[in-house]
C-alpha cells in the first residue's frame, strides 16, 4: 500500500546515480499517497543555493514528481530546513524538559581518547566512522537550560536496549544502544539542530508515513526511533535501499567523478539510462 513519503536532498554537491535510485524508489512507493520534497540544508556553508536549484532540476529531469515542496507550496511549508529553526528549538525544549538530552562540551578528540576505536559489529560492518561515546563522559548532574546555544547537546541512549524494526527492503534490523551507537548529538555547538533531531522533527511535522533512504543510514534509524519514542511520536515505516557503488566497489559520494546526474545528462544519457545505471 502506498505511504506518504519524502525525498530529502542535501545541497552540498550535485546528485549522483545513487540518489537517483533512492529518490525514484521513494517516489514509486509513495505514488498516490503524497510525496514531499524537503531540502536538508543544515550543513553550514557547504550547502549552496545553486546545488538546491540543480537538485530540483535533476529530479524533474528524471521524471520525478512531488505533491508538496519548495517549488509547490502547501500546508507544511517551508520545506527548507534552514528556515525551520523555531520548530527545531521547540523540539529541543521538549527533549530537555524530559531530561533525555544533556549539554556535552567534549570534542571529538575527547571522545576518541576516552572510547575504544570503532570495530566490526555483529551485523557485519562498522556502523559509525566515530567511536562510541562513552558513558564516562556523561555529566553526573544537570541544570535546567532555557536555550541550547554554545555547546553541543547529546541524547542519552538507554545502554543495552535493543532497537528492532522491520525494514521494507532490509528485513528485520536490530541495533543495540551503547554497543552499535552511543549518546549522539541532537544540537550542534554552532547553535543548529543536528541531523537526527531535524529529520525526526520534520518527518513528524510533515506526516511522513514511510522514510526511504540508503542502507548506510540503518543505524541512524535506530537513533531516530529512540527520539520518536522520547517525544511520544509514532515512528514512520522505513525502507533502506542498497547502496550504489563505483567500479572499485566504493559507495558513491557527491565527489564521485563521472556518476553525477549532471555529468551523465551532459554526456547524452537519458533519464531511463541513468535510472538503469542506478539499479545495475
Amino acid at each position: 500500500m502506498p505511504l506518504r513519503g519524502r525525498i530529502a536532498p542535501t545541497p552540498t554537491g550535485h546528485l549522483h546515480v545513487g540518489h537517483a535510485r533512492t529518490f525514484a524508489l521513494a517516489a514509486d512507493r509513495a505514488r498516490g499517497a503524497g510525496l514531499v520534497l524537503r531540502i536538508e540544508d543544515l550543513d553550514g556553508p557547504r550547502c549552496r543555493p545553486e546545488y538546491t536549484a540543480a537538485a530540483i532540476d535533476d529530479l524533474r529531469w528524471l521524471g520525478l514528481d512531488w505533491t508538496e515542496g519548495p517549488d509547490l507550496g502547501g500546508p507544511h511549508t517551508p520545506y527548507v530546513q534552514s528556515e525551520r529553526t523555531a520548530w527545531f528549538l521547540d523540539v529541543w525544549r521538549r527533549l530537555e524538559a524530559t531530561g533525555a538530552i544533556y549539554p556535552s562540551p567534549h570534542s571529538r578528540r575527547d571522545v576518541e581518547e576516552a572510547a575504544t576505536a570503532p570495530h566490526e559489529r555483529s551485523h557485519g560492518q562498522a556502523v559509525d566512522a566515530e567511536p562510541i561515546f562513552p558513558a564516562s563522559l556523561r555529566p553526573t548532574r544537570q541544570e535546567r537550560a532555557t536555550a541550547p546555544g554554545g555547546v553541543a547537546w547529546r541524547f542519552r541512549v538507554p545502554d543495552g536496549r535493543r532497537i528492532e524494526f522491520e525494514d521494507g527492503l532490509a528485513g528485520r534490523v536490530c541495533r543495540t544502544a551503547g554497543i552499535d551507537f552511543g549518546d549522539f548529538v541532537v544540537w550542534r555547538r554552532d547553535d543548529l539542530a543536528a541531523y537526527e533531531l531535524a529529520v525526526v522533527a520534520d518527518d513528524h511535522a510533515m506526516e511522513i508515513a514511510e522514510v526511504v533512504r540508503g542502507a548506510d543510514l540503518l543505524t541512524s534509524t535506530a537513533r531516530q526511533i529512540l527520539l520518536f519514542e522520547a517525544l511520544g511520536w509514532q515512528p514512520p515505516a522505513f525502507c533502506h535501499a542498497p547502496l550504489v557503488r563505483d567500479a572499485a566497489g566504493q559507495r558513491l559520494a557527491k565527489r564521485s567523478g563521472g556518476l553525477a546526474i549532471r555529468e551523465l545528462r551532459a554526456a547524452g544519457w537519458t533519464p531511463a539510462e541513468v535510472l538503469t545505471r542506478a539499479i545495475a
